[in-house]
């Protein structure tokens, strides 16, 4: 009875609070993150600007009115109007470069977005998952616990009947002390686990929640090059790296088209009381003092930069998925371990213990060696577990695919 009681305290109740699966996460997540709404922001940003590429430029009126006054005698003072309308006209090199750069922005804004979406996909299915790790921590330490305290009974009913020396009851009375820490230390990572979730779900979630989800459906994945493919066709990051190149490029084209002067075509009227002038002109800026070397120079190494960032982007993106497939191998190997028997084997092994220290053929530091093993290796088990989907979860967002359907 009094076991149940120490579960009770330390593992999360179910009864007192609300159930959160990962989908309403990830729901709630869509709906209310910032990050989401600033990227697409700027998507609809990028799209406006190509209608800006795209735009002509406005002419321009001059309208003006002044007097004339004669310098022989006897003249009539006069008055003198004029009308003129004048328009750039761009080459189409100009215009063609500068509705590339929009383009490539398009392409950028709406990779960026989807960017946005699979990050906050991944980092929701983290922070669920990890508030489930702690979760499941917890219930190990609060039954660990509940175990010593049957120990340390136990113990102390042999001490005071004089079957057993008292250092016997301190050693117990030292490990349930331990658990007891221990059991409050999982329920403190479980809030923070539980506030980490709150902040990526834009704070929406109740104020206690349980995360609940069904045992995950986890595939086999592709070989690590399929993986390597997959992750250089589909990767978000991969995609804005090289439409900013195609930017910086039509950034370079631009700045080498403004070197050739674009024509202003003007017309303009003038009228005084003796005669009306029409004239017809073109102007041209004679690029004399400056051939924009700076600008060009500058997009130049903007544009190499551009295609080193995108050199080491994809270097960055392949070893990290090399060192998410080592560890997802490393933590299926441990999974088999435990799953082949060694789970079955420490549980084995504290019953024997337990046994023997019953009929007085050990003592208490062996009953207590055996349910260490115990807790280390369901541990041990937990953390292989969730290790393993963690790695699956970076793989995820490599690869830009989901792997399962939880």
């Amino acid at each position: 009875m009094l076991s149940l009681l120490v579960v009770a305290m330390f593992a999360s109740p179910k009864a007192n609070a609300t159930e959160l699966t990962l989908a309403e996460a990830l729901r709630l997540s869509a709906e209310n993150s910032p990050s989401l709404a600033s990227a697409a922001a700027q998507d609809r940003s990028a799209q406006a600007a190509l209608d800006s590429a795209r735009a002509y430029p406005n002419p321009e009126m001059e309208i003006a009115s002044g007097m004339t006054r004669p310098r022989q005698p006897g003249g009539e003072n006069g008055r003198i109007e004029m009308l003129g309308l004048s328009q750039q006209f761009e080459l189409p090199g100009l215009r063609n470069a500068r509705r590339q750069g929009a383009e490539a922005g398009i392409v950028t804004g709406s990779e960026n977005l989807a960017e946005a979406r699979l990050y906050q996909y991944i980092t929701v299915k983290q922070a669920f998952y990890d508030v489930l790790r702690r979760q499941e921590e917890s219930g190990l330490a609060a039954e660990n616990f509940a175990l010593l305290q049957q120990i340390r009974n136990r113990v102390k009913v042999k001490v005071g009947v004089g079957e057993s020396p008292r250092y016997e009851l301190v050693k117990s009375e030292a490990e349930t002390l331990a658990a007891e820490s221990a059991a409050r230390s999982a329920e403190h990572r479980i809030t923070q686990a539980r506030d980490r979730l709150r902040a990526v779900t834009g704070g929406m979630l109740a104020a206690t929640f349980v995360a609940v989800a069904e045992p995950a459906q986890i595939a086999d994945l592709p070989a690590l090059n399929v993986l390597r493919e997959e992750l250089l066709a589909r990767q978000p990051l991969l995609k804005v790296a090289e439409s900013e190149t195609h930017r910086a490029q039509a950034r370079l084209d631009l700045e080498r088209a403004l070197r050739t002067p674009q024509p202003t075509i003007k017309l303009s009227t003038e009228r005084d009381q003796n005669e009306s002038q029409w004239r017809i002109g073109v102007v041209l800026p004679l690029p004399l003092w400056s051939r924009r070397a700076g600008p060009i120079g500058e997009a130049r190494a903007g544009l190499e930069r551009a295609q080193a960032d995108a050199q080491q982007i994809r270097l960055e993106l392949l070893a990290e998925l090399d060192q998410a497939y080592s560890r997802y191998q490393i933590a299926g190997f441990q999974l088999a371990t435990f799953e082949s028997g060694l789970l079955k084997e420490a549980g084995t092994a504290l019953k024997v213990a337990e046994a023997a220290y019953r009929f007085g053929e050990r003592g208490i530091l062996d009953y207590l060696d055996a349910q260490r093993v115990l807790r280390s290796t369901r541990m041990d088990f937990l953390n292989a577990r969730y290790e393993l989907q963690a790695a699956l979860i970076v793989i995820e967002r490599l690869r830009a695919t989901p792997l399962t359907s939880k």
